[in-house]
């Protein structure tokens, strides 16, 4: 399995762009124009996950000691069987504080969820959080964090939500 990283658009960033819109809300999603926007951004990565061919992609932004995974999605004919966690487990190795956001776990899919991501180390922390709206007339939501290795302080935590809101969300 590898991580193709994509800067430009190409029929792999069409691929990724099509499972992407059918893996998340509208409201969870960037628009066409503010993706295209960040591609070449040097932190941000739109990496395509391949196994001989696309099976998913990773959209994350990695900075100072941190990584933030902003969207982790697998094809749904390669869904259980172990991808999602070895793409955690290639960001996880790199060394720094890997964070990423999910959905309050108040039903099955949601619980389901979060258990994946305990099961491959990451922790959950107690912050209330609210992501930003990604489309002009939504609200934000709020989400809880993950982290890997362990909680984050709350200066790690206050680094990231300023980069959330400072630099991920800029565009």
């Amino acid at each position: 399995m590898k991580l193709l990283r994509i800067t430009q658009p190409d029929s792999t960033y069409e691929k990724a762009r099509e499972c992407y819109s059918q893996s998340f809300p509208i409201h969870e999603q960037r628009t066409e124009e503010s993706q295209k926007s960040i591609l070449a951004e040097p932190e941000y990565h739109f990496d395509a996950v391949t196994d001989g061919e696309f099976v998913g992609a990773v959209l994350y932004w990695q900075w100072a000691d941190y990584i933030y995974v902003e969207h982790l999605f697998i094809s749904p004919e390669y869904r259980g069987e172990g991808v999602g966690s070895r793409v955690l487990d290639i960001l996880c190795r790199k060394g720094r504080n890997v964070i990423l956001e999910i959905d309050p776990p108040v039903n099955e899919t949601a619980l389901r969820r979060m258990k994946f991501y305990m099961r491959n180390g990451f922790r959950e922390n107690e912050y209330r959080h609210v992501h930003p709206p990604y489309r002009d007339g939504s609200s934000g939501h709020e989400l809880v964090v993950m982290s890997f290795p362990g909680k984050l302080t709350e200066k790690q935590y206050g680094d990231f939500n300023e980069y959330l809101k400072n630099t991920v969300m800029a565009k």
